[in-house]
């Protein structure tokens, strides 16, 4: 498929040059100019920052296997991405790459390449792809920023290619910070950027950007019932990823391969039965450590008060010597586990104490990761829809 690109014999602006006169008293003379200071990539109008961050903004398209429809096996999917290194290195969505086949990316300028995967994670749904770096000349590169310092009511813009529409700007501000989208097991859990900006289907992997032009966060959901609620993964935490997929491919994560929640007071009163305190196994993943210590996950589904539950698992009340009843100590002792590790357990069932030993292993691709963040229409989908439905407290997934 081939692609115009819409900046073709645009013409590049220059850097616009502030002159701020102003006099200092016993430093300035009367009849003498002050200097006119470099004006600062702040103080960019947003068409000349547009011009500037754009080029390093890209159209990523991917094809997609279905051997289930039989009709139509291939389909393609468009996103976006930002080169963030000029070995040709680019920063965009698991969800627009992983499991896909024949990446490809459009630059700027309307060149097509090859790209090939450098690694992905689709729990924090970041990926980075590599492109061939040209043979003269050098790759423009986006420049980013700190989303530490992100403050809501902050101005940011966006840059991808909605609908397969190339190079779209959108504009809007924070509209809040570190917001975890719903159903997000707490030890899962993803801070994220949020926004008003638009963000539509081949957004995603897109940048979103401070007024200076600096890469605040990668667009990657959005709440499709809702009148522009957008979300960005903050940079900070691409940075972290970052690294992790250039050396191995994946993050690393320990995994025991239980969900849950806690037995807290709250859950005692509603139902009215004696529980132990601690972790309730709700679901066990298959093939999981826990599953072959025959660690058991729940039987009956019950809603009380709007609280979902799942009873009859196991209820795990120690682990490693830490009695595992507030949120706090068990994100303690789950932040200690490294793969390869044995954890011992206390676990309660049928009225009994029993002693377990798992050993930890790495935590694979589930198949939510993947199926959650699939695209939902051929060629311009890619974009990842989260549903805004009420979820139990304190639900890890470990």
């Amino acid at each position: 498929m081939s692609h115009v690109s819409h900046h073709a014999g645009r013409a590049r602006v220059a850097t616009l040059l502030v002159c701020l006169l102003f006099t200092v008293p016993g430093i300035v003379k009367a009849d003498q100019e002050p200097p006119a200071p470099l004006a600062t990539p702040c103080q960019e109008s947003i068409p000349e920052l547009y011009n500037r961050v754009s080029l390093s903004v890209v159209s990523v398209e991917a094809a997609s296997i279905n051997l289930r429809d039989v009709g139509d096996r291939v389909s393609r999917v468009a996103g976006s991405g930002v080169i963030v290194d000029r070995s040709g290195l680019i920063v965009t969505n698991s969800h627009v790459v992983f499991g896909r086949r024949a990446v490809s990316v459009t630059l700027d300028d309307g060149t097509m390449l090859p790209a090939s995967l450098v690694g992905a994670d689709p729990v924090f749904d970041v990926a980075l792809i590599r492109i061939p770096p040209p043979a003269t000349g050098t790759l423009p590169v986006a420049r980013l920023g700190d989303s530490d310092h992100v403050v809501v009511g902050e101005e940011v813009l966006t840059i991808g290619n909605p609908f397969a529409l190339e190079q779209t700007l959108t504009r809007g501000i924070v509209s809040a910070i570190n917001r975890i989208l719903p159903n997000t097991p707490l030890s899962l859990m993803e801070p994220l950027i949020q926004t008003d900006a638009s963000i539509n289907p081949g957004s995603s992997g897109g940048p979103l950007i401070n007024r200076c032009g600096e890469v605040i966060g990668i667009t990657t959901a959005i709440l499709p019932e809702a009148q522009n609620i957008g979300f960005a993964v903050p940079i900070n935490l691409v940075k972290e990823v970052m690294p992790l997929l250039i050396a191995s491919g994946r993050v690393v994560r320990p995994w025991l391969g239980v969900q849950g929640q806690l037995v807290v007071p709250v859950l005692k009163e509603l139902l009215r039965i004696p529980l132990e305190d601690g972790f309730l196994v709700e679901v066990v993943e298959p093939g999981s450590p826990a599953e072959q210590q025959g660690i058991a996950g729940g039987k009956l589904d019950l809603t009380v008060g709007g609280h979902s539950v799942l009873l009859g698992g196991d209820i795990i009340t120690v682990m490693n010597g830490v009695a595992v009843d507030t949120p706090e100590k068990l994100e303690q002792v789950l932040r200690s586990l490294k793969v390869g590790a044995t954890v011992r357990m206390t676990v309660f069932r049928d009225e009994k104490l029993r002693q377990l030993e798992v050993v930890v292993t790495e935590r694979p691709f589930l198949p939510g990761d993947i199926l959650a963040r699939q695209s939902v229409a051929p060629l311009a989908g890619s974009g990842l829809s989260v549903t805004a439905e009420p979820s139990g407290r304190f639900r890890f997934a470990f």
